[in-house]
């Protein structure tokens, strides 16, 4: 009766242990199999082998660093099965957002960042991300918290492109970067933004789906002076635009005087010229006589506002 009980007891447990090792994988997830706290690995193959994660590294020697191995990653379906001493691990592969203001550590409203004119601005926004497939190893167990890491690295290059930031074509050492031009450049800010956290799937076993910084504000104690120097800005321009209106405007008004006034001078000149013709062809046919009789018989409007007629032979 013993043996009978100690093997009735033995197929209870196997049972129990079947039915607890079997399991499923859910659509937007992936899973890891860990043998006594070892990942079920691809044989030797590293990080180092996949030519996408490599490129994103900038060296030699940092792709050494973030060398992890290839995992097995179990895809979504089942059933599958595990034994007892088997743990399985399920990551969310969905796309998630965070508030760049986020930090384990603290609570805070904004990030503050100091601009190339010494000015220190405050920094909102948020960022998309998801694990990278392809190193779920960096991302389960290369780091202690991956997203902690990961904004911590995003923070750090944002706070570089604000302080180093120079309007397109300018040399890097130029001066004068305001916020207004942070403002105006905030797509090319995100783009850099972008391209510079591609390596965080090497790096952090995290792909970056969007980076998109919404605000950059000062400090609430200049924010009144810079809103008034905007309008300032604003007024003066506007004066400057309505001037250059009326001077235009008077320009033309000028221009306009200048034509009529021509165009009456031609006007009175044109009858002289005509009479002139007119005398010259007299005297070259009729002499002299000819020509004193016409201007002494001849009705000539202009004669009588003449002091006096001078004829030339």
């Amino acid at each position: 009766m013993i043996i009978i009980g100690f093997i009735i007891g033995i197929i209870v447990v196997a049972g129990i242990s079947l039915l607890v090792g079997v399991y499923t994988i859910g659509p937007t997830q992936r899973g890891l199999l860990t043998t006594f706290g070892r990942v079920q690995r691809l044989g030797n193959q590293t990080t180092s082998d996949d030519e996408r994660l490599r490129s994103s590294l900038e060296s030699d020697e940092e792709a050494a660093r973030y060398c992890y191995p290839l995992v097995r990653v179990i895809q979504p379906g089942g059933p599958y099965f595990k034994w007892p001493w088997q743990r399985l691990k399920t990551i969310d592969m969905t796309i998630q957002t965070t508030d760049i203001t986020w930090d384990p550590d603290k609570q805070q409203d904004a990030i503050e960042s100091v601009t190339k004119d010494n000015l220190t601005v405050n920094l909102g926004g948020q960022i998309r991300w998801r694990p990278c497939e392809r190193n779920l190893y960096a991302f389960c167990f290369g780091v202690y918290h991956p997203q902690a890491h990961v904004m911590g690295y995003f923070v750090s290059a944002l706070r570089d492109r604000i302080a180093t930031f120079s309007k397109e074509g300018e040399a890097v050492g130029v001066e004068g970067i305001s916020i207004n031009d942070l403002r105006r450049n905030l797509s090319s800010i995100n783009h850099y933004m972008e391209e510079a956290c591609r390596k965080t799937a090497a790096r952090y076993g995290i792909e970056f789906d969007a980076a998109l910084i919404t605000t950059i504000d000062p400090p609430k104690e200049v924010d009144e002076a810079l809103a008034s120097i905007n309008t300032t800005t604003n007024n003066v321009a506007a004066a400057i635009s309505q001037a250059k209106a009326e001077a235009d405007q008077r320009l033309k008004l000028a221009e306009q005087a200048v034509e009529i006034a021509e165009n009456e001078a031609t006007a009175q000149a044109t009858p002289i010229l005509e009479l002139s013709a007119t005398l010259a062809e007299i005297n070259r046919n009729g002499g002299r006589d000819a020509l004193e009789s016409y201007v002494r018989n001849a009705t000539l409007p202009l004669r009588e506002k003449a002091a006096q007629t001078v004829v030339l032979v």
